[in-house]
């Protein structure tokens, strides 16, 4: 080992990027080591068959940090992203469909189509998901008081506590629904059409491996509306270049201040000398020394296979092996010679820049997940079509279009000791089945795909069970117990290991939000936190 940096950061995904990016702004000789030969992580963009590129794993953009965005002047580089004119499209058994979106008005107009009951509840619906919402958001950027700290943690505790405690009663009964019931229970209590709770209940299984009738998946519901595009809260849209422009565009911002990033440098081992984490060893043999060691990979990945179980105390190696992890997420992109033709609504419109979701009902949902469970993969899959060469045409030739399939309910690990590799050729083909069923001719549409299974988005994106929020967002699993209580705020169980990844609090998503916080926490305990807080 030559030199020594301030600090090594394992990954060059958009958290890692954001953290490099405020250690370096504060002054620190940092260097970051990613795996694949193109920085990014999950948000990146790649071509994919001849002319046709898309993001190949993250593929929209609302929860990215505005003060990431602001101090990283993002914009000031091309960052810019086109808001969805509607947020969903849900086609419906009965041939109709449901928009949701566009505003309140034309949201209650479509609902009126299914429940005037249900049109009438929805201002009242948002403001109590707002509410909490907001509590929610003033904590994404603040690390979570940790367990075991004493008056420290009594402190940090009582002061993220009182935006909760500020609340009406009935916003904490809202508080208490979202993060114990189900989806289903929740939606239950507030509409009585099966396609305006689909509507909603929807972001509850994205990335969760898990039916709308698991309690606690209401918390998943919400955590997808803590966004904001171009400062519309809730809104979400497709940054222009796809999401590889985002992470190539930090990349860019944390060279200018000098930070390294090397491409296809594996980490095989962090390097511990007595109590201390002093550096990582590489797949290649390369040993590279650092005041500390940050990990911008899962939990699961970072504690089952880079640092020894001999510097994991053994109740903390007991809890992280119960860590639980695997998403249920199957990926596709395909290349289009023409826009699918959807029975419901033929033509070319809004629809097809919104998200398109073939879930009809919660029942669908919740089959889906039992298909999973019992046979490896749904057989009616939950499917959310995004084509996103309909406002972007740098991403395909002229007339042809991209689409991203982001795809529910997929088992991590097969049964019978099946193997995705064997597998993943059938599944996508029941993918396609199902969009067919909704717009025929789409099949014969396709001029090439790229597929990635659970297995597939961990051999590609080191995504352990293909889990795109390293780790589930159950309640025993967030905040100041993401990944394990007495280390919810991004500091190892050794000391100088720190984690700044979507396995720490807020959650997945790219946010930036872990990043930012990691960084906060190395620059405190190095005594540089007024240095940061003040932007210099």
């Amino acid at each position: 080992m030559s030199m020594t940096y301030d600090a090594i950061i394992i990954g060059g995904g958009h958290n890692g990027l954001v953290c490099a990016f405020y250690l370096a702004r504060a002054g620190l000789k940092v260097r970051v080591v990613e795996r694949r030969d193109v920085v990014g992580g999950a948000a990146v963009t790649e071509e994919f068959h001849p002319g046709f590129r898309n993001s190949v794993a993250s593929y929209t953009v609302s929860l990215l940090q505005p003060r990431v965005i602001a101090d990283m002047k993002l914009a000031d580089h091309g960052y810019r992203v086109i808001e969805r004119p509607i947020s969903n499209f849900l086609p419906q058994p009965d041939g109709g469909y449901l928009k949701l979106g566009g505003g309140l008005e034309r949201t209650q107009a479509e609902f009126r189509k299914f429940s005037a009951h249900d049109a009438e509840t929805l201002p009242a619906y948002y403001d109590a998901l707002e509410g909490v919402a907001e509590v929610l958001r003033s904590l994404a950027l603040k690390s979570p008081p940790n367990v075991g700290e004493g008056l420290r943690t009594l402190l940090a505790g009582a002061a993220q506590g009182w935006g909760m405690a500020r609340l009406g009663l009935e916003a904490k009964r809202d508080v208490l629904d979202l993060f114990t019931k189900s989806a289903r229970s929740f939606l239950d209590s507030w509409f009585e059409s099966e396609a305006v709770k689909a509507a909603f209940g929807f972001d509850a299984v994205v990335g969760n491996y898990a039916s709308p009738d698991t309690p606690g998946s209401a918390y998943v519901l919400l955590h997808h509306v803590f966004g904001e595009v171009n400062g519309k809260k809730g809104a979400w849209g497709h940054c222009i270049g796809g999401m590889g422009t985002i992470t190539q565009i930090m990349a860019k911002v944390c060279r200018d201040l000098g930070v390294e990033i090397s491409l296809e440098a594996p980490v095989a081992k962090v390097l511990v000398d007595g109590d201390k984490a002093v550096g990582v060893r590489l797949e290649s043999g390369e040993e590279i020394a650092a005041k500390r060691v940050i990990a911008n990979v899962g939990p699961k990945l970072l504690y089952g296979r880079m640092l020894d179980e001999s510097h994991q105390p053994e109740d903390f190696r007991r809890r992280m092996r119960g860590f639980k992890a695997g998403g249920g997420t199957f990926r596709m992109n395909v290349a289009l010679s023409e826009l699918p033709r959807f029975t419901c609504l033929p033509e070319e419109g809004e629809h097809h820049r919104s998200g398109i979701i073939l879930a009809p009902t919660l029942d669908y949902m919740d089959r889906a997940f039992l298909d999973a469970k019992q046979f490896g993969w749904s057989k009616a899959p939950i499917v959310e079509m995004l084509i996103p060469s309909t406002v972007d045409d740098s991403l395909a030739p002229p007339g042809q279009h991209v689409a991203s399939l982001f795809c529910q309910q997929f088992a991590p690990e097969l049964p019978d000791g099946r193997n995705w590799d064997d597998e993943e050729g059938a599944a996508a083909d029941t993918i396609i089945d199902t969009v067919e069923a909704h717009a025929p001719g789409f099949r014969a549409s396709i001029l090439g795909r790229q597929v990635l299974s659970p297995k597939g988005l961990f051999d590609k994106f080191g995504l352990v069970g293909g889990d795109i929020m390293h780790g589930h967002m159950s309640l025993d699993q967030l905040w100041s117990a993401r990944p394990v209580l007495g280390h919810g705020a991004y500091r190892g169980p050794v000391k100088g290991l720190y984690m700044c990844g979507a396995g720490t609090h807020p959650g997945g998503g790219v946010t930036g939000a872990p990043g930012h916080n990691c960084a906060a926490e190395v620059l405190a305990d190095r005594g540089r936190h007024a240095r940061f807080n003040t932007g210099v």
